[in-house]
């Protein structure tokens, strides 16, 4: 099948740049001395998780029961489920433990600490750091860090294996020097953590840190154990233009077709939209706002110079033209491709992968979606 052939919308992989993004990951890390655990929130394929372990010790991140169970009964059982934990997922937790999995939790309050411990199940537990995003995770310096730990060593069904954060916030920067410093940070305040904690008497074998911008920048990993990037394995425009990688590793890309002219207002329109791109808007907080989307040559996957999905509907994407001559370059009928945004949001739209090597579909890669 060639990629002509496909109906539109249909989410797109290119072989050789995931193949070339998941190996360039395994190699920096392996050369900073540090274990790759990839988060595969973004693919959630086993297809793309085999690229990503390979030469990898075989631990992912997962950010749902249903994606930890997946990848469970496809042979990956040391999963940890980086979101932070309620008392209502306790059971289900439990029943993945029961059933192979070395799954490892995270939390962030004491409460929930003492929900656990009064649990008939036997878990695994990460206590969340707050390095500088504040979304959740407790501060690394903060007194609840010991209270946690004290309260899971209460009790005989939670076990403290060590600390997690995430750099969210390493989004927000503009330049490299700036992630690094975020990188930096982040170590600090799980290396300030895990201290605490042995201090204390409590173990702390696991210290991961995580995000694509901080895995790609970090200098210097020391005292940590592991990193859990996600984006890596897609790459997207939004990075990109953060500078974390180049518009040419991005891997995955939305076929659509041409479906409609408006000459008055030298406009054409797609049949993917809101949808099917999804409408992350990241870009505009960039120097080049790059719209819903990065239109681009159906069979090569080239950006077409200066042109962008600019606004969306719930299915049509309307991409503007500089004048109405460009019309005739694309007749209703024919096709581009459009680079997300955002992989993760985008990809989330679609059942499966059409795998790509050149103009042909050598594979379709299923998705496991949902929670």
């Amino acid at each position: 099948m060639k990629i002509s052939d496909l109906q539109t919308p249909a989410l797109i992989l290119d072989q050789e740049k995931v193949t070339r993004n998941t190996a360039a990951m395994t190699a920096r890390l392996a050369a900073k001395g540090v274990k790759l655990r990839p988060h595969l929130k973004t693919a959630k394929s086993i297809d793309v998780a085999r690229l990503a372990l390979q030469g990898n010790f075989g631990g992912v991140t997962v950010s749902t029961l249903k994606e930890g169970a997946y990848f469970l009964e496809h042979g990956i059982p040391d999963i940890v489920y980086a979101v932070c934990f309620e008392p209502n997922k306790l059971d289900p937790a439990a029943d993945l433990t029961e059933r192979g999995a070395d799954l490892k939790i995270i939390i962030d309050s004491v409460d929930v600490a003492r929900a656990i411990t009064g649990h008939g199940g036997a878990f695994k537990v990460l206590i969340e750091i707050d390095c500088g995003e504040h979304r959740t995770g407790t501060p690394p310096n903060d007194a609840e860090l010991l209270e946690i730990a004290d309260a899971l060593a209460s009790g005989g069904n939670g076990q403290l294996v060590g600390v997690l954060t995430h750099s969210g916030h390493s989004y927000q920067c503009r330049s490299a020097a700036e992630i690094r410093q975020v990188a930096k940070d982040e170590r600090n305040a799980v290396k300030l953590a895990a201290s605490r904690l042995r201090a204390a008497g409590h173990a702390c074998d696991i210290v991961s840190v995580g995000s694509t911008p901080t895995a790609v920048f970090g200098e210097d990993f020391d005292g940590v154990t592991e990193v859990r990037p996600g984006v890596y394995v897609f790459y997207d425009i939004f990075q990109a233009g953060l500078g974390v990688c180049h518009i040419d590793d991005v891997a995955v890309s939305v076929l659509a077709s041409v479906i409609s002219h408006q000459p008055a207002f030298n406009r054409l329109l797609v049949d993917a939209g809101g949808l099917a791109l999804s409408k992350d808007r990241s870009t505009a907080a960039l120097e080049t706002d790059q719209g819903y989307g990065l239109v681009c040559d159906a069979e090569t996957g080239h950006p077409i110079e200066g042109l962008i999905v600019g606004g969306v509907y719930q299915e049509h994407g309307q991409v503007t033209l500089p004048d109405t001559a460009r019309l005739e370059q694309f007749p209703v009928g024919s096709r581009v491709r459009i680079l997300p945004n955002h992989s993760c949001m985008t990809a989330a739209a679609y059942d499966s992968y059409n795998v790509v090597k050149g103009e042909n579909v050598i594979a379709e890669w299923k998705r496991c979606n949902g929670w």
